[in-house]
């Protein structure tokens, strides 16, 4: 049986086995091999590799580049995985918080303190009171001072007189 393969397609059917040989036999190929392997050909148009738009971009280049970079010099960044990270912040959170409640702790007011600060809160509300008044006297025009002035010595010359 004549083949236009290389190899035998049925290599167990042609040749009659002996009893003592094992079943394997060296491993056949079914399918044949391609002529135009054997040498060089002009006719044939040699396949050339796509282009990549995302590796060809300018942006992915920049990125690449800097990446490489920051791994060159030391300075990628840290690989670690999502969940640790929230971790971690939750724990930076948790001592943040027992730090403010050991300074609130500390700063527990006395009664002493407390009215003290309540006198403090008095004087100035006070004084802001007396400056908004004085800022109102400066503002006011000088007629309605004099008029006020005017009207303070009438009922002072009035009053010693009734008296006298």
């Amino acid at each position: 049986m004549a083949t236009m393969f290389r190899y035998p397609v049925f290599p167990h059917l042609q040749e009659p086995r002996a009893p003592g040989l094992s079943l394997r036999s060296p491993p056949c190929t079914v399918m044949a091999e391609p002529d135009y392997l054997e040498g060089p050909c002009d006719e044939l148009i040699k396949p050339k590799k796509l282009p990549n738009p995302v590796k060809s971009s300018r942006n992915h280049q920049d990125l690449h580049r800097e990446l490489f970079w920051n791994q060159k010099t030391g300075l990628a960044p840290q690989n670690k995985p999502e969940l640790q990270k929230v971790l971690e912040q939750r724990k930076r959170e948790q001592v943040q918080k027992a730090q403010r409640a050991e300074q609130e702790a500390h700063k527990k007011r006395s009664d002493l303190e407390i009215e003290l600060l309540k006198r403090q809160h008095k004087l100035e509300q006070l004084e802001l009171e007396q400056q908004k008044m004085e800022e109102e006297q400066e503002n006011t025009p000088e007629f309605i001072k004099m008029k006020s002035n005017l009207r303070r010595t009438r009922l002072e010359e009035g009053g010693e007189e009734r008296t006298t």
